[in-house]
């Protein structure tokens, strides 16, 4: 029985609780089509005084071996000082940084940009630390309201 159970919270766990709260991973569509919204990430990145690490075009590194794929972008970015904290807190966390977002298209032709949750940060580096969470809370609503930035027209 007790197996059963523990199985039980472990699906209920890594499905996110089944609310948007949670979630491992976070998406919000776009009104622009990915080209649009990754530039206008980058601007962001570069009006916000983030530092751009790199961006990867799958479906353009798809089409260099014969392959097709839908748009299909990475952005990969952060703060180095805030990244740097996050670390010391565990350095595990430098497989999850610097942060990414992922632009895609659907076979309907909608953008939708995805991350994922820095509140799931916490689950798989045990982080316990006060402070340490406050700045993973805080990374949150950034992602969110960067999110809400590019997604606009």
């Amino acid at each position: 029985m007790k197996k059963w159970l523990l199985l039980g919270l472990s699906i209920l766990v890594l499905s996110g609780c089944d609310n948007h709260r949670g979630a491992f991973l976070e998406s919000v569509k776009s009104e622009n089509d990915v080209p649009t919204s990754v530039n206008k990430l980058r601007k962001i990145i570069k009006e916000k005084n983030l530092t751009l690490f790199d961006v990867i075009d799958h479906a353009k590194n798809a089409r260099k071996v014969g392959l097709d794929l839908k748009p299909e972008t990475v952005v990969i970015f952060g703060n180095p000082n805030v990244g740097t904290l996050l670390m010391e807190c565990n350095p595990t966390m430098g497989l999850d940084l610097p942060l990414r977002m992922l632009f895609t298209t659907n076979y309907e032709g909608e953008t939708t940009i995805t991350y994922t949750n820095p509140e799931y940060w916490s689950l798989k580096h045990n982080i316990k630390d006060k402070k340490c969470l406050g700045i993973i809370k805080n990374m949150h609503i950034a992602l969110q309201t960067l999110a809400a930035e590019v997604t606009k027209k």
